[in-house]
């Protein structure tokens, strides 16, 4: 008995070193790893601001911006160049089929669509992941130069003016919903803050259709 009370004992204190050793181990791991990742990560978003708001000669990641719509915080990276601003990126999440959709918008001074930016996605592979391309200039969907303030971004299956992915139209909802809650950011936030007095004057008169835009991201 006494020995079957002493193997126990060294196999729980063995199990316990071991459990010691391998979060020690983990926690140096990612002490090591954190340095990496986070460059490797804000190097993907510079390289997304760059892409979607091209010609700016500021740090739009610098100048960062927080803006709240219905409650949620989204990220704006205004653009300026020569101290002109020319437009932003607004980070802006949704909720796909498979799960949280993120996607960085890219809007010109006038809150029209220059590009966009797939940064993170949950959905099917070979169809809800057709989002990264299918909305870009010369896809079937493409929604460059639209503007969510004139008339928020809607599929055609639900009324809209922009073609779904086919066999996925829940993905595609939620991609349009991001851009319609990025354009909301936009308009409340870094247009009001960078712009001119004529600029701001612009986006008091698209109040309504900022509501508009903010309102859409519920629709299901």
């Amino acid at each position: 008995m006494k020995k079957l009370e002493s193997s126990l004992k060294n196999m729980l204190l063995v199990l316990t070193g071991v459990t010691i050793i391998s979060v020690a181990l983990l926690a140096f791991v990612n002490e090591l790893t954190k340095g990496p990742i986070e460059k490797a990560n804000a190097k993907a978003l510079s390289d997304a601001v760059s892409m979607v708001v091209p010609g700016f000669d500021n740090d739009p990641i610098a100048d960062k911006k927080m803006q709240a719509v219905n409650g949620v915080e989204y990220a704006i990276y205004p653009a300026t160049k020569q101290g002109k601003y020319i437009g932003a990126a607004v980070e802006s999440t949704s909720m796909g089929f498979g799960g949280e959709l993120k996607v960085l918008v890219g809007f010109d001074a006038e809150g029209n669509i220059l590009d966009y930016s797939l940064l993170a996605h949950a959905e099917t592979p070979g169809l809800g992941s057709k989002a990264a391309d299918w909305f870009k200039e010369g896809h079937k969907g493409s929604i460059k130069g639209l503007n969510p303030g004139k008339a928020p971004l809607v599929v055609t299956k639900d009324g809209g003016q922009v073609d779904a992915i086919t066999a996925s139209t829940i993905t595609s909802r939620a991609f349009l919903n991001a851009v319609n809650a990025a354009y909301a950011a936009f308009i409340g936030g870094a247009s009001a803050d960078a712009t001119s007095g004529a600029t701001r004057k612009k986006n008091v008169e698209h109040t309504d259709s900022t509501a508009v835009a903010a309102d859409s991201v519920s629709v299901k």
